[in-house]
């Protein structure tokens, strides 16, 4: 949606005539922060407020001279930051976030501390967590058509399939780790497990 949104604004730009490697960055930048899933997820990739002070100028700098790369650059940033930003409007970080038990959404490096969830979306994988990600694909999906259409469509049916899958899993999950011995137990990391002891 953010490249959609350059591209009306500066048709003249590489968004406009280029749109693959800068719809490419800026759904690599909304990925980022998740690749510290396994490794303090919401804290070690995801930066609410540095993402969103780098991307300021970043989009400013693409502003005043459009191209692929700076296009790109800002994008990314941009969406990093709007993930991170967006996780603390969900769910807390609980395997069961549906409880509402948790007061960690977000970490902020730069309070140092936690934002709590505002459940505004009640969790990941919620079925308004589906509606908003569908609504956020409409203007690309108006704008653009062929692989770039068929990428966002294929996006929003991993979602739909997440939706279906969210709850079972993590039953599934305790099933596997009520039967796992102790000592492999103690080798997962505490975030996975915390729910199930």
């Amino acid at each position: 949606m953010l490249a959609v949104v350059v591209a009306v604004v500066f048709p003249e730009s590489a968004a406009a005539t280029t749109p693959v490697p800068v719809l490419a960055a800026a759904a690599l930048g909304g990925l980022f922060p998740d690749f510290d899933l396994y490794a303090g997820h919401r804290k070690t990739l995801h930066f609410p407020v540095y993402f969103s002070g780098l991307a300021v100028p970043a989009l400013v700098a693409a502003a005043l001279s459009p191209s692929t790369l700076t296009l790109s650059v800002a994008l990314f940033l941009a969406a990093a930051a709007l993930h991170s930003v967006m996780d603390a409007f969900g769910g807390g970080l609980e395997l069961k976030p549906w409880l509402g038990t948790s007061d960690r959404a977000v970490y902020s490096h730069y309070h140092n501390r936690w934002i709590r969830p505002r459940r505004w979306i009640r969790y990941d994988g919620a079925p308004e967590d589906l509606f908003a990600a569908a609504m956020f694909a409409v203007p690309t999906l108006y704008a653009y058509d062929g692989t770039i259409q068929l990428g966002v469509y294929a996006a929003l049916g991993i979602s739909a399939v997440y939706v279906l899958v969210r709850k079972p899993m993590v039953v599934a999950a305790q099933t596997v780790v009520d039967a796992m011995p102790e000592h492999l137990v103690d080798r997962i990391p505490d975030r996975f497990v915390e729910d199930f002891r």
